[in-house]
């Protein structure tokens, strides 16, 4: 019940289409199957998993200007949340989408989704390898705060923006790092969770 309550909020609040559900639900399982044997996500988590992943990375969507914002750099993706899920939404909208991730088994979980889904987004080994950024960062669980800062002081030279799900202490944790006037940020409310937020930096280079 829950589950069928969570897709009808994806597709009536987020415009997921019909294909790309059926694309989150071969996801979801696949996700599941390979969490059997690998951490990607918390165990208590599983039975939740519409909620407290897909519906939680989603929701990223309402900050995204879908005319504007085509290309899209997850920082520290895991098993693809939520770089999977912006590229699988971002069918429809030729989201072009990098996922980085340090792991090779996590990256050889996102190839197989990859082929599964037949979805195209590229994945690379470590962010501090490259110089090449998209213009809009997503991020979930990946670093502090003052980590994501020091990567967009030091590594990226184009106006970008930061796109990050944080949880209750997200206000204190941006409050103890010295940004520039060329940082602005505001906090929205997450739809999964009261106490969350999802912190949006945007910088001017």
């Amino acid at each position: 019940m829950q589950e069928i309550k969570l897709i009808n909020t994806l597709q009536n609040d987020l415009s997921f289409s019909e294909s790309s559900i059926k694309k989150l639900k071969t996801y979801v399982s696949m996700l599941l199957d390979a969490n059997k044997d690998h951490n990607y996500i918390g165990k208590s988590t599983e039975l939740d998993i519409w909620s407290r992943h897909i519906l939680d990375c989603a929701q990223i969507i309402k900050f995204i200007d879908i005319d504007k914002d085509k290309n899209i750099s997850d920082l520290g993706s895991g098993a693809g949340l939520p770089g999977v899920i912006l590229s699988i939404f971002g069918e429809n909208y030729k989201f072009h989408v990098k996922l980085y991730e340090k792991s090779p088994i996590k990256r050889r979980f996102l190839e197989k989704v990859r082929e599964k889904l037949n979805i195209n987004f590229d994945i690379f080994n470590n962010v501090y390898e490259e110089d090449n950024f998209n213009e809009l960062i997503v991020c979930r669980a990946f670093k502090k705060i003052e980590e994501l800062i020091k990567i967009s002081r030091e590594m990226i030279k184009k106006d970008h923006k930061f796109i990050i799900l944080k949880g209750k202490n997200a206000e204190k944790e941006i409050n103890r790092v010295s940004l520039n006037s060329n940082y602005r940020y505001k906090l929205e409310s997450s739809m999964t969770d009261k106490k969350s937020k999802i912190l949006i930096i945007e910088v001017k280079k």
